[in-house]
This record gives structure tokens, C-alpha cells and sequence, in this order.
């Protein structure tokens, strides 16, 4: 897929030094070379915005920029054409930390513990959503998670997450006028080799062993690029495979230091164009947990 959805982190202009002006001629008669003129100011801003779109999409961007916007069309190259179905989020900001406390994915936080409160990390629910009560953005209980996978699977699922208890789990949904339903939930451990237990235990990256309920065949999403996720962490998207039911769901699974995140999309019917706000929302959230 060219078009990418994702936010842009806000990058300062760097100051542009004003060009050096010729030495003055040591004859009167010769007139002094006029200094170059300076770029014309649109011409920076317009460098600025490419430069920060550059970055982002570079994956250079680790958890260290103070905000995140979703990303004007203009500003970012390789967008879709306008009515992509692309929806439209609030501008996201990284929470406050604690004094002295490090971003996850900084060479200071070599454990690449999240220090922020995880509440905070959810992505916020976009323009039209109708929210989901039970999933506010505030704390959940185990069996709420739990109950988004199959009936037949859930003790076994139950008893790894008391093999490997999380510290927090923290969730919010929401209903789209066009019918989709989407939740996120994130999961924080007490290290990243937790998270990475978790992984493997579940077989994501590899197969799934539980699958949500509803969408018990699923494959990975071939448009989903290994880049979109951000430097630092997993990311792993799939799709429903076909013939789905009345809705078509799709999935993925960030592993984010000491946090899971599991986000879910349920689009009645089977239009494609699910597939872009569904990727968009993923890398959103992927941001706010670099």
C-alpha cells in the first residue's frame, strides 16, 4: 500500500542561515555585490513540513518528539486521494512523565518501561464516534479482554495471563456512523520480556492460537509494511479471511516494551476502503506508545 494514514510528529524549522554576501571590491567604481536574498518564508515553511513528514515516515521518530498530529493530506507525500475514508483524529500529545522518568525508547530506558500512565497512551476516539461505556479509556478488568476471544479458549488464555500477570489494562471503543466498531486495548507487564512471552505464547508474528471470536481464520495483512511500525517495537496486522459473516474483522498486535496492544475493527460488510482508517488507527496508536 503507497498511501500511509499516520500522524505526523511536529519538528521545528531548523534556522536557516542568511547567505554570505560577496567581499566589497577595493575600487570605488566596482559596486558591492547585493547579498542573496533570502528564501521566501513559504518556501521554508513548506521545507519544514516535508522534513517533518521525512522523518516520520522514516521511522526516525522513537518517542522523543512532544506531539503528534493526524496529519494534514498536503503535508504528507504519497497520500490517497481526498474521501479515502482516512478519520479524522483529534492532534494527539505524548502525556507528561514523571520528573526525571525517560521515554520508552531512549537509550536512557534501556528496559523500555512506559512511565506515563497507561490511560493516557489510548488513542482518543475520532470525529462522529460514538463512544463504547464499558471500554471509556479508563481501567478494565481481565475478563473484558478475555471476552473478545473465543468461549473455548478463554481458561487457557485466563491462565497464561495468571502465569503472567499484567500490571494494568487499560481500553476504550467506539462506534463509527458507517457501523465499524473498534476497540483497543493495552496491556502493560512488568518488563519486555513479559510482553515477549506473552508473544510467543499466543504465536503472534507466527499463527494465532486464539482467535478473537468471530474471526476464527485470519491471515496477515499484506498491505501492512513492517515500516509503519515504530523503530523499537513489533507490529503484526491481519485480516479476516474470506467468506467473512456479516462484518469483516481486522486485527493487530503491537509489542511496545512492557506493553501489549491488541486493536480490533469490525466494518459491516466488506468494503475495502475499512482497510485504510484500520491501518491508520494502528499506527496512531503505535506513536503514542514510541
Amino acid at each position: 500500500m503507497n498511501d500511509q494514514m499516520s500522524g505526523r510528529q511536529t519538528v521545528a524549522p531548523a534556522s536557516v542561515p542568511p547567505a554570505e554576501a560577496a567581499a566589497p571590491t577595493t575600487s570605488p567604481a566596482v559596486p558591492e555585490v547585493p547579498a542573496a536574498p533570502r528564501p521566501p518564508r513559504r518556501a521554508l515553511r513548506a521545507v519544514a513540513r516535508w522534513t517533518a513528514a521525512v522523518l516520520v515516515f522514516g521511522g526516525l521518530g522513537t518517542g522523543t518528539a512532544l506531539a503528534i498530529t493526524s496529519a494534514e493530506r498536503g503535508d504528507v507525500p504519497g497520500l490517497a486521494t481526498e474521501g479515502d475514508g482516512r478519520w479524522a483524529y483529534p492532534e494527539l500529545s505524548l502525556p507528561a512523565l514523571p520528573a526525571g522518568s525517560p521515554r520508552p525508547f531512549t537509550k536512557a530506558n534501556a528496559a523500555r518501561i512506559h512511565h506515563a500512565d497507561l490511560r493516557e497512551l489510548l488513542l482518543p476516539a475520532p470525529a462522529g464516534a460514538t463512544p463504547d461505556k464499558a471500554l471509556n479509556g479508563g481501567w478494565v478488568k481481565r475478563e473484558r479482554f478475555l471476552a473478545e476471544y473465543r468461549a473455548e479458549d478463554r481458561d487457557e488464555l485466563a491462565q497464561l495471563l495468571t502465569d503472567i500477570p499484567p500490571r494494568h489494562i487499560a481500553a476504550r471503543g467506539w462506534t463509527m456512523p458507517d457501523g465499524t466498531r473498534a476497540r483497543i486495548y493495552l496491556l502493560r507487564f512488568d518488563s519486555a520480556g513479559a510482553v515477549t512471552d506473552v508473544q510467543r505464547q499466543l504465536g503472534i508474528g507466527v499463527t494465532m492460537r486464539w482467535p478473537l471470536a468471530g474471526a476464527e481464520e485470519v491471515a496477515f495483512d499484506a498491505t501492512w509494511k513492517s515500516a509503519r511500525a515504530v523503530e523499537g517495537f513489533s507490529s503484526y496486522a491481519l485480516t479476516e479471511k474470506a467468506p467473512q459473516g456479516d462484518a469483516h474483522t481486522r486485527l493487530a498486535y503491537s509489542m511496545a516494551g512492557d506493553t501489549l496492544a491488541l486493536i480490533v475493527h469490525e466494518r459491516p460488510g466488506r468494503a475495502e476502503s475499512a482497510r485504510i482508517p484500520f491501518q491508520q488507527t494502528v499506527i496512531l496508536q503505535n506513536q503514542l506508545l514510541g
